[in-house]
């Protein structure tokens, strides 16, 4: 999709930047006007949002929608809503990981094969294996990881990265050089609270 942008827009840099953030967040263009869903956005609060003016808003929607190829894209683009920010507060945890890109098929394929033997029940699956962007899979876990099983997933081949985002704060001192811990510091309030 970036060299797609690339090609259209590398005379425009400030086209750019609002066609980048409109498909980076899934928001369509339809009719002279930018939605998100069924929701109309309104461009005097995307321009601040973005840092450009409206008039660039303008001109960005017009040469989408003048671009074939452009419409047909960015007329069908939606949100993907996804529980990865809200799953450390429902007890949950969520397993960033960073692939190599061209192991990027077999390493996941292998962290899924690690999650059925061990018979944890995934949510959610989101992942991402964009030219520019590291290759990144992201699954929210029903409840949390065994240890065991999260050393594991960075034995993996084509494994970079793993930042489990989680619940328990104990995780910590079983992290490497390869992996972080992101521990839901509300979570731990709530817990604090319901204790009292």
């Amino acid at each position: 999709m970036m060299l797609i942008l690339e090609e259209y827009f590398k005379d425009y840099p400030a086209r750019r930047k609002v066609v980048e953030f409109l498909f980076e967040n899934g928001l369509s263009v339809k009719n002279g006007k930018i939605y998100l869903r069924n929701v109309e956005v309104p461009v005097s609060e995307l321009a601040r949002v973005i840092g450009v003016n409206r008039k660039i808003i303008y001109h960005t929607i017009e040469y989408i929608e003048n671009t074939y190829p452009l419409r047909l894209i960015f007329e069908r683009l939606n949100p993907l809503p996804s529980l990865t920010e809200v799953a450390p507060l429902m007890g949950w945890e969520v397993l960033e990981i960073e692939l190599e890109k061209d192991a990027y098929l077999k390493a996941s394929s292998e962290v899924f094969r690690l999650l059925h033997e061990n018979n944890i029940p995934v949510i959610e699956v989101f992942s991402r294996n964009l030219r520019e962007e590291p290759a990144k899979l992201y699954i929210v876990i029903d409840g949390t990881i065994p240890v065991e099983v999260f050393v594991k997933i960075k034995d993996i081949q084509g494994f970079r990265k793993l930042i489990i985002h989680t619940p328990e704060r104990d995780k910590e001192k079983f992290v490497c050089n390869y992996c972080e811990v992101k521990y839901c510091p509300k979570r731990v309030l709530l817990e604090r609270m319901t204790i009292q």
